[in-house]
């Protein structure tokens, strides 16, 4: 008996290492074609780009071009009149900007597509691209974080960082948290309590997750921890897994409070302490408020010691106009990018 119990213990051993190493083909497999696929609009794109300038035809090329691809190759897809101006957009954009050509084959024509109609420069382009690399976000993720103006709640976040966090992950750390973010899949009046924020968040865990970026796993709501025979509850603990770090959340339904932060050090303090494994980086903190007061939340984190950042949530968000004029400078905007 012991020894059937044996086998088929090896088998499944056998059979998940077979299974893995197919999954593994067809990714790598998937990745390949997808960059050909790639480079030949890319091909396509700069072919169409030439004649045009040096022959100076119009936009009939285009479509006398998809017409008769479509009856050279019947039943293939993607040679439809829209896309092949796809195509020409796409080598227009991207090869005049060197950064951006080597990373055009990392995502998805789809997904290119939507970076093309909705961001408005190559720092905002190469910001998604990267992310959705780095993420593995869908087209519909992609989405949601363009229309929810990911790109600037994460370049005018608020956070002490640069001087709590080891240098190798500073900016990351950075990346990971935004200045605001939008609930809008809650299902919550404007006025609520932190508990009924707190379980509308559970019900819609994943929808949250997507909301945060991404990287992040949940761990568990009213995280307990015991001090001194009292006890201590973190509303949402999360882990990030590219910055192998535990993150703990705490919702707030009114303005940010300099208390807060406070409150916010001992928590990371007694995570380090008695939760993170060896490792991992310190915990990080993240004070999400209703609403808050940029240079109340700047004096609040100036000397604090432990990695903490602020941010708004909406129930239905919008990007503050004032906001658009904090945004770093084009250079520093290219310099956070590079650590995606």
């Amino acid at each position: 008996m012991k020894n059937i119990e044996k086998t088929k213990s090896e088998y499944y051993l056998f059979f998940n290492e077979i299974k893995q190493r197919i999954k593994t083909a067809q990714y790598d497999a998937l990745k390949a074609v997808n960059k050909e696929l790639i480079a030949m609009y890319w091909d396509i794109g700069e072919k169409i780009s030439e004649k045009q300038s040096k022959l100076g035809w119009g936009k009939s090329v285009v479509e006398n071009l998809a017409d008769d691809l479509q009856k050279e190759f019947p039943g293939m897809q993607g040679f439809s009149v829209q896309n092949i101006w796809y195509m020409r957009q796409f080598y227009q954009e991207y090869s005049k900007n060197p950064k951006l050509q080597p990373l055009v084959g990392e995502i998805s024509w789809t997904k290119h597509i939507v970076i093309l109609g909705r961001c408005k420069d190559d720092l905002e382009r190469e910001f998604y691209i990267r992310m959705t690399r780095r993420m593995g976000w869908t087209k519909n993720v992609l989405i949601h974080q363009i229309e929810n103006n990911t790109y600037e709640k994460t370049l005018v976040n608020q956070t002490n960082f640069k001087k709590t966090l080891p240098e190798k992950i500073q900016k990351q750390a950075k990346l990971a948290v935004k200045d605001e973010y939008t609930f809008d899949f809650l299902e919550l009046a404007e006025e609520h309590s932190e508990r009924e924020l707190e379980q509308a968040i559970l019900s819609r865990i994943n929808k949250f997750l997507i909301e945060m970026g991404g990287a992040f796993t949940f761990v568990g709501s009213q995280f307990r921890m015991e001090i001194d025979g009292k006890e201590y509850f973190i509303d949402i603990l999360l882990y990030h897994r590219h910055l192998k770090s535990l993150i703990a959340v705490e919702l707030k339904i009114g303005e940010f409070k300099p208390e807060y932060a406070g409150k916010m050090q001992f928590y990371l303090s007694a995570l380090d302490s008695m939760v993170k494994i060896k490792g991992e980086n310190p915990s990080i903190g993240i004070i999400m408020c209703k609403d808050k007061k940029r240079t109340t939340v700047e004096y609040a984190l100036r000397d604090t010691k432990k990695p903490i950042g602020v941010s708004a949530y909406k129930i239905i968000g919008k990007l503050p106009a004032n906001l658009r004029n904090e945004l770093p400078s084009p250079e520093k905007i290219a310099e956070l990018i590079n650590e995606i």
